[in-house]
């Protein structure tokens, strides 16, 4: 009995954190699915990774906050909707509501057939920028799902090398922890410029941070 009410407690204070938080708040405002749209808007203002005519693969895009931004980023008007200046692929495990423009592919990433599926919407083209938030189901297990982590990153990392430029960037989510440190040298170990950063709307409890890859060794 005490276990669930200290639970209601903190599932209380976690929604009264989420309701006043400033970036759910903007999310809200200017038509965003989730604040997650303000950590790709972050670094991508910081590190001018983003720019018309480019195309965008989005893996991991559900509820589709990054393809949001990347939709109206692609813009001329930096518009939800109307002319689209660059192409977008979004990919996700689970189901997307529709984004104007956003081609949108359902299936699980580690699946040959679904990464057939992703090179095929490409026509052969490369990426000039590759984005992912994706993160496995957590077990609470620190080492299964530290190797979980790692592996959706190698297959993103995998992925940018066969089908990005050169010149292109790999955006990830990962967590410090265990195996940070070996998928920040296979970062180096790939690119040119490594940059591991940690948006303000990345909640400071979070242990979530971002690394970037630009230029593929």
């Amino acid at each position: 009995m005490k276990s669930q009410t200290k639970s209601k407690k903190v599932n209380k204070a976690w929604l009264h954190s989420h309701i006043n938080d400033p970036y759910v708040k903007a999310a809200q405002k200017d038509g965003y699915r989730a604040r997650a749209a303000y950590k790709l808007k972050e670094i991508d203002e910081q590190l001018k990774l983003i720019r018309p005519g480019h195309t965008v693969v989005d893996l991991g895009c559900a509820p589709g906050a990054w393809s949001q931004y990347l939709r109206r980023r692609l813009s001329p008007d930096g518009a939800a909707v109307g002319q689209l200046n660059g192409r977008i692929i979004s990919l996700d495990l689970l189901p997307m509501e529709p984004i104007e423009d956003v081609l949108y592919i359902q299936g699980d990433f580690r699946e040959e057939a679904v990464l057939a599926q992703l090179e095929e919407a490409m026509q052969g083209s490369k990426a000039d920028v590759v984005v992912s938030d994706m993160a496995p189901n957590l077990s609470g297990n620190a080492s299964t799902d530290a190797a979980r982590v790692a592996h959706l990153i190698e297959l993103a990392v995998d992925f940018s090398c066969q089908h990005m430029k050169t010149e292109g960037a790999l955006v990830v989510k990962l967590f410090h922890g265990s195996g940070y440190n070996e998928l920040v040298e296979l970062f180096r170990q790939t690119f040119k410029l490594v940059k591991p950063i940690k948006p303000k709307s990345s909640r400071d409890r979070s242990a979530e941070i971002f690394l970037v890859g630009i230029g593929l060794k």
